[in-house]
């Protein structure tokens, strides 16, 4: 099976689940507590995950600081390079989690219907301050419950060899409210391009950074912190190894990469 075909039923198989588990969870939300459908959330995307290591032979390792699973009340920022990252991090971090994100992906049918159930922030890039306002006072809510507050300040996905500055929202929360940073950096948009169906077959490196105090500092000194650990991160990493496809030999034999 050729990496396009590999592709569309990933993409197939993708977009089946999300019909599944939306509408399960819009059905049994009226009956079930957040930890219920939290589980639920992070069931799928395990699914998805495992899914597009067995199709796309794509998988991932972490290494970095402590547990993340002791992670609560902090802000998780992360670059931002393909849709795996929003899969991945749903697993890796701790259950108790909020996302800032465009308010126009709670429209998508199915997927945005169930994902405004857990109560993200859901914000309008467009206004300016009134979405400033909204993730201080909300994200900050979100911290004193104990929840990570997960941001990515680029925006929007941004290609592996291009650069988009770093918004300052997640750092505003961090200090207005005097909360560790903790950052992340991955390599993922070398396997899952932000563009085109075809993905490539490798392994994703995943690096959780070491909580930064914001306590008694500025938004824009932890920014540039930040954003200055995720670009060294990335540049440090080795260069991705993508594994090449399976070939039939003449006597139809699979080949060495079978």
């Amino acid at each position: 099976m050729g990496a396009r075909l590999r592709a569309l039923v990933f993409e197939a198989v993708l977009w089946a689940s999300v019909v599944a588990y939306g509408s399960l969870i819009l059905l049994l939300a009226p009956f079930s507590q957040r930890p219920t459908l939290t589980a639920m959330g992070q069931h799928w995307a395990r699914s998805v995950l495992r899914a597009l290591k067995w199709l796309c032979g794509i998988d991932y390792r972490i290494r970095g600081e402590g547990s993340l699973s002791d992670l609560r009340g902090v802000v998780v920022v992360s670059n931002h390079q393909s849709a795996w990252e929003t899969l991945a991090l749903a697993t890796i971090l701790p259950v108790h989690q909020t996302w800032v994100m465009k308010e126009e992906l709670l429209r998508i049918p199915f997927f945005g219907w169930a994902l405004r159930l857990f109560e993200p922030i859901a914000i309008k890039r467009a206004d300016g301050r009134r979405a400033m306002k909204q993730l201080l006072q909300v994200g900050g809510e979100r911290l004193r419950q104990g929840q990570c507050v997960v941001i990515f300040p680029e925006g929007t996905r941004v290609a592996p060899d291009a650069r988009r500055r770093f918004g300052i929202g997640g750092a505003l929360l961090a200090t207005s409210t005097g909360t560790e940073i903790v950052p992340i950096a991955h390599n993922a948009g070398h396997f899952w391009p932000r563009r085109g169906l075809v993905k490539r077959a490798g392994t994703i490196d995943v690096v959780i950074g070491p909580a930064i105090e914001t306590a008694g500092q500025k938004a824009e000194a932890i920014n540039s912190q930040v954003e200055q650990w995720i670009r060294a991160t990335l540049h440090s990493l080795p260069a991705p190894t993508v594994r090449p496809e399976p070939t039939t030999s003449a006597a139809g034999r699979r080949g060495p990469g079978s």
